[in-house]
């Protein structure tokens, strides 16, 4: 397997630690019939993250953040595997994206401003950085 591959890999196994992450904490919050129900938010009250704690609303944002980089991640990969335009380069971004990603949790769950934001940017650079080097 490719490192490009690997680290596709990896980053979707973070995804599956986020979620634990995040449903934990949220189900310990809050009451049984809220995390099974359907969440309209009329039922709930409003939206889930206004009734958890900061932190662990942090981490709702944090895994539903990694859901959407990940698609473009995905992409970056998939177009430079089926390319064949592995490099040094691709595999060192797609490390940087996976290691950006898990900085990411603790940099928004403890609120590290500008850090979190910083890495976030780190992280989505990598997989553009990666369809332009597949391109060239």
């Amino acid at each position: 397997m490719t490192s490009e591959l690997t680290a596709l890999a990896l980053a979707a196994l973070l995804q599956v630690l986020q979620f634990a992450l995040m449903a934990v904490p949220t189900n310990i919050e809050l009451p049984q019939g809220k995390t099974l129900s359907p969440r309209d938010r009329n039922r709930l009250g409003g939206d889930i993250q206004d009734q958890v704690s900061d932190r662990t609303a942090r981490l709702i944002r944090a895994w539903e953040n990694h859901f959407e980089s990940l698609a473009l991640f995905t992409i970056a990969v998939m177009v430079v595997s089926l390319a064949d335009a592995n490099t040094g380069f691709t595999a060192a971004c797609a490390w940087t994206y996976l290691a950006a990603r898990i900085l990411y949790i603790p940099a928004y769950y403890f609120g590290l401003t500008p850090w979190r934001s910083l890495i976030w940017f780190v992280g989505f650079l990598a997989a553009p950085c990666m369809l332009i080097a597949a391109l060239t």
